[in-house]
């Protein structure tokens, strides 16, 4: 990944040269030598431009294919799951984040419902309980999981990702 930063920087500043003497005015002295040389730099930036997205897709191509086939075993909330680095990169995205979120609803609901006496519509005043259709321990726990699962994602690939060669075809 830092290659291709690095790589894209290159290019970026390739293609600033292109457009900075790409092009002069007749009246001007080419800046690199005469009209022939300036010519035969610029087409060796565009070379040098197209070869470099060449290698990022290169590379990319070979991150991708990496990331499938690489298992990955991490420990979750006592168990030892194994998905490939691309899975890992999903559930870190969004996914633990949208798995968690019902649990989060269903808790935020019935910390807004109320016990106590009610007044109701007749006048008649009534007591009334909570009535919770799951677990609350066992939501907050799973709250907690999944709040923590993108950390120990991050600091699983962060490993893998320095020890792991890429694959290349």
């Amino acid at each position: 990944m830092k290659q291709i930063k690095d790589l894209r920087q290159k290019a970026d500043d390739l293609r600033d040269k292109v457009a900075r003497f790409g092009a002069d005015q007749d009246i001007e002295a080419p800046t690199y030598g005469t009209e022939q040389d300036q010519r035969e730099q610029v087409a060796q930036w565009m070379q040098a431009h197209r070869d470099i997205l060449k290698e990022i897709l290169r590379l990319r191509v070979a991150i991708q294919r990496t990331n499938l086939a690489t298992p990955v075993e991490i420990e979750l909330d006592g168990h030892r799951v194994t998905k490939s680095i691309a899975e890992w990169i999903h559930r870190r995205r969004d996914l633990a984040a949208l798995e968690a979120e019902p649990y989060q609803r269903a808790s935020a609901r019935a910390g807004q419902i109320r016990s106590g006496h009610i007044e109701t519509t007749s006048g008649e005043r009534r007591e009334v309980q909570v009535r919770r259709y799951f677990a609350q321990a066992e939501y907050d726990a799973r709250i907690e999981a999944l709040r923590s699962e993108p950390l120990k994602i991050d600091g699983t690939l962060e490993v893998v990702n320095a020890v792991t060669d890429l694959i290349e075809s």
